[in-house]
């Protein structure tokens, strides 16, 4: 037996031609007139389009990943370390300047706004260059534990 010889076991079913005499006469359902009451009117909805667009688009299934950073300026610093005090973001959350997301200690990144006075030491933090010239200047030290957010690998 071949794929071509194959025969339904059930009755072909008919379709129901409509507006051809019988208990559906006249306009038999179709309205009247108009471009939708003619014979072979089909229409694509017009949302199909969109709808067939949507795997195209950008971030449909993956969604880049946020990173949950909180950025501090250099006056915030001065008003709550004193003189050769560690900052960095677990004592930044003991301190009540930061706060956990989802259970997670963020990344954190000192800004440059303000003035510092004090020498300190900062750890595991992001640093824009205003800030860490203020922080060099005021004497203190920047010791990174975590990559910069700008440092891709160069082969």
């Amino acid at each position: 037996m071949e794929l071509h010889e194959l025969k339904p076991t059930h009755k072909e079913k008919r379709t129901k031609r409509i507006a051809r005499g019988g208990k559906r006469g006249t306009y038999s359902g179709k309205g009247q007139k108009g471009q939708r009451s003619r014979a072979g009117a089909k229409f694509e909805p017009i949302i199909r389009g969109l709808i067939k667009r949507y795997p195209k688009l950008r971030g449909y299934r993956f969604k880049p990943k946020k990173i949950n950073l909180f950025s501090i300026n250099v006056e915030n610093l001065e008003k709550n370390f004193q003189k050769e005090e560690k900052v960095n973001p677990e004592v930044l959350i003991k301190k009540g300047i930061i706060r956990k997301i989802k259970g997670e200690i963020p990344k954190v990144k000192i800004l440059a706004k303000g003035k510092l006075t004090k020498a300190l030491i900062v750890e595991d933090c992001f640093v824009s260059k205003g800030a860490k010239e203020k922080i060099e200047k005021a004497g203190g030290t920047i010791k990174l534990k975590v990559k910069s957010q700008k440092s891709k690998v160069k082969s």
